[in-house]
């Protein structure tokens, strides 16, 4: 201890604090002078860096959208660690739908989970976070008037950075092995569209399980025309090597045209339970602008079947080159840039390449409006009519509905038989009618009438042109008939240029 005489006066300390403040702006000052910024900012990095307490943990994020593509590691990591939940996780997500085994957990945002690989503790951790809902990112393909959700979910892997290179080449190729296997033991096939109100990655793909029971064996179509598309079907899946070997994309063109109520959308179902492939419904509508159709193609999984149905009338592609101020679905036509050009890019362009085995359907029921550019091989390679109900179809239905074996001949056959071809009656229509009662002899009495007033029906509109009295029965016959179709088409373009000129009053 100081003595009392030994301690320095407060003036002493204040001139040697006075000094020593002096000395350090002196110091300073010769520092900025000699030594360059850049050099000056190093060695002040180098400095914190070795009195900063240095981190043994290494953390991986791993978030659900690769850019603009879909992050596989994410999904992989999701299916994963459902089989990993433990009883210190205190909030989990739990769904079932009928089709599926179990029940399938998924972790709530912000839990963590503790897994265990060769000794080695990882631990995840679920993060969701979200943005103001009024502020829509510069990805988003919705409406600026629209309030959408923003949303980034991700997980965080944590470890001791000297595990850096076993997770990396052996743990996370487990996870995704073991997500692909689970995947493969409980496939259920999904049915997917568009989430309008998604605005993270600026597309988004919401799922449910396809449930529709329709197969090839119940589709009313005739035998031929079913193993010409089985065996299309066939061919395609297994030629992986073949498509690489020529250079072209691993996918496959349908276009389904025919009138309604031909089984189109039957014929996709059936389709899909027959390779087993999920199914992603696209509505054009939705759409804005072309880098959408982009987005959602790298959003789609490989395996799948893509549908635009009624291509014809969901959007009307050749208006849209041309910029107005109308209203479309809600839209200025300023705003909306989804074009041809762009569709037929989505279809068969470079961009049609990122991804494998997948098939692209359109329908419609108007052929020769569209384009000839959208049908072309290479886009729609294979061209399927779908007409109206034939007796072998009708023997189907009548086998589904009415459970008559196609080997077992009823009483009415012959009879429908005749009727029938020369009736024009949707397979919907047929259906229809065999399900107004479960007695066989019934309801196929009910459909010979049935038949019988269509055909008189058909006669009367054959008989409506007075003009052919004068000439040969076989002659007259045909142009009653030819006479009769251009009376329908004329009316029905008739009503299609009043409603256009009523939209057209109305947009005003």
């Amino acid at each position: 201890m100081f003595s009392q005489r030994e301690m320095p006066s407060a003036s002493s300390m204040f001139s040697a604090y006075a000094s020593m403040a002096a000395s350090m702006m002196l110091l300073r000052s010769m520092a900025n002078e000699l030594i360059p910024q850049p050099i000056r900012g190093y060695i002040l990095n180098a400095f914190h860096y070795l009195v900063k307490p240095r981190s043994q943990s290494l953390t991986l994020v791993i978030e659900e959208s690769n850019g603009i593509a879909r992050n596989h590691v994410y999904d992989a990591a999701e299916a994963y660690l459902s089989t990993r939940v433990s009883p210190d996780n205190e909030r989990l997500k739990i769904c079932k739908s009928p089709k599926e085994k179990k029940l399938t957990i998924r972790l709530e945002k912000g839990e963590k989970l503790l897994d265990l690989y060769d000794g080695v503790s990882l631990r995840w951790r679920f993060i969701c976070a979200e943005s103001d809902k009024n502020a829509p990112s510069e990805n988003t393909s919705i409406s600026s008037n629209v309030s959408v959700r923003s949303e980034k979910r991700y997980f965080e892997l944590s470890f001791h950075k000297k595990h850096k290179q076993m997770v990396l080449e052996s743990y996370l190729p487990f996870v995704l092995e073991k997500a692909k296997e689970m995947k493969d033991d409980e496939r259920v096939l999904k049915m997917h569209t568009l989430n309008t109100s998604y605005c993270y990655g600026g597309v988004k793909w919401d799922s449910i399980n396809l449930e529709h029971p329709s197969t090839f064996e119940t589709l009313a179509m005739d035998s031929e025309q079913k193993e010409a598309i089985m065996e299309d079907l066939n061919r395609f899946v297994k030629r992986r090597e073949f498509y690489k070997r020529v250079g072209r994309a691993w996918k496959r063109g349908y276009l389904l045209y025919g009138p309604p109520g031909t089984g189109k959308s039957s014929l996709i179902a059936a389709m899909a339970n027959y390779l087993k492939f999920d199914i992603y419904d696209l509505q054009l509508a939705n759409i804005v602008r072309d880098s959408d159709l982009r987005k959602l193609l790298l959003a789609t999984a490989n395996r799948s079947i893509l549908v635009i149905e009624d291509i014809d009338c969901s959007v009307d592609l050749p208006e849209r080159r041309h910029v107005d101020h109308h209203h479309h679905h809600g839209r200025k036509q300023t705003d909306v840039q989804l074009t041809l050009s762009g569709l037929l890019n989505f279809i068969d362009g470079l961009w049609s390449s990122c991804g494998d085995e997948r098939i692209i359907i359109f329908t419609t029921n108007h052929k020769e409006r569209l384009d000839p550019a959208l049908l072309r091989p290479g886009r729609m390679d294979m061209h399927i009519h779908m007409s109206y109900c034939s007796f072998q179809a009708f023997k189907i239905l009548a086998s589904n509905y009415l459970d008559i074996s196609s080997d077992h001949h009823h009483h009415l056959f012959p009879e429908i038989e005749g009727l029938i071809e020369d009736t024009q009656i949707t397979p919907a229509h047929v259906a229809e009618e065999l399900m107004k009662s479960e007695d066989a002899d019934v309801a196929l009495q009910g459909f010979v009438k049935l038949l019988k007033r269509k055909k008189m029906e058909g006669d009367v509109c054959e008989n409506d042109d007075p003009d052919n009295k004068a000439e040969p029965a076989t002659k007259q016959s045909k142009k009653r008939k030819v006479a009769c179709k251009q009376k329908k088409t004329v009316a029905a373009a008739g009503t299609q240029r009043r409603t256009r000129r009523l939209r057209r009053g109305s947009s005003l």
